[in-house]
């Protein structure tokens, strides 16, 4: 079973009485009596980045995949607690001075404290990242509204790409390779969006996992279905010119996660407010398509209105 059906079957039911938790189906826990709202993450090596060879940029990648998921909610996060698993070989002295001098650039740049956190021994690395922000409201996921606009931010499918550089899949000139890897480490998380997103989104989530898939859990309570056009999924000009160069088909390079960009829907009354703050913050907004109502018959449009959809799941831990 993958990691969502073995929380529906065996965890779910645990939460029943706890409204804060949203019965596990969000990214968050959101406590209204205090404002609370917490977010928890794990990552694995081997598993969410290839290895450990770099790990100032791997901390980086845990800590923005991290924030993330307050951002996507409206949420500005405020603390952030590590808890870290390895080994003499994995946390050298050189390896731990690089590890603090990236948390301190991530804590500058996103004005975000370290508050606590745990070690422990393993053969392989792995971090727990648990994010704190307050909050008077959250947008919550199952809360799209029939004919809203879905909209994405920045661009999608440079972190597959240079995930796939890492783990020697690809190879590509040393230009667009740095391009590419740096994506991947480093995502560029829509962090100047947050205190907007609670003005017009209806339901909101960031994409991990990939595109389509996780516009399927952003209303898999809802009796809607969606569409999305092709080229209106936005991407990167150098992405664009390794397709052209390589001669791959854009659909391929789209739905595989890790892009940390915010998936959210909202009615169309608000697509010049939209705008013109895409064009004020100097972040990329765009809309890729719109939900539809009573039907699960979702459709992926290329350029000549024919429906590709085939079965983009994404990506799912199975057990």
């Amino acid at each position: 079973m993958n990691e969502f059906e073995l929380i529906k079957k065996y965890f779910q039911k645990l939460s029943n009485n706890n409204t804060s938790s949203f019965k596990l189906n969000d990214d968050v826990f959101f406590y209204k009596k205090n404002k609370l709202v917490v977010s928890v993450d794990t990552y694995n090596e081997g598993v969410h980045f290839p290895n450990f060879k770099l790990p100032n940029l791997v901390i980086k990648k845990v800590l923005r995949s991290s924030i993330s998921d307050l951002i996507c909610k409206g949420v500005k996060p405020d603390f952030y607690f590590i808890s870290c698993s390895g080994n003499k070989k994995s946390f050298t002295k050189k390896n731990l001075n690089l590890i603090s001098e990236s948390l301190r650039q991530e804590q500058k740049k996103f004005n975000i404290k370290l508050s606590g956190g745990d070690t422990t021994y393993s053969s392989k690395v792995s971090f727990s990242i648990t994010t704190v922000g307050f909050s008077n409201k959250i947008i919550q996921r199952n809360n799209a509204k029939i004919n809203d606009d879905i909209y994405v931010t920045g661009n999608i499918g440079d972190s597959f790409i240079g995930l796939k550089i890492v783990i020697n899949k690809i190879n590509i000139n040393k230009r667009l390779k740095k391009y590419f890897i740096k994506k991947y480490y480093c995502p560029d998380i829509p962090y100047k969006i947050t205190n907007h997103l609670n003005i017009f989104a209806n339901t909101s989530m960031d994409i991990s996992d990939g595109l389509i898939g996780d516009i399927k859990k952003l209303i898999n309570n809802q009796n809607l279905s969606f569409e999305i056009y092709l080229d209106q999924i936005p991407i990167s000009v150098p992405l664009k010119t390794y397709l052209r160069n390589a001669n791959k088909k854009k659909e391929n390079y789209l739905f595989n996660g890790d892009d940390y960009q915010i998936l959210f829907t909202a009615h169309k009354k608000f697509r010049k407010f939209i705008k013109n703050l895409s064009i004020k913050m100097n972040q990329k907004i765009t809309i890729i398509g719109k939900i539809n109502s009573n039907s699960k018959n979702n459709i992926l449009f290329s350029a000549n209105h024919l429906n590709i959809l085939t079965d983009y799941q994404g990506y799912f831990h199975k057990f």
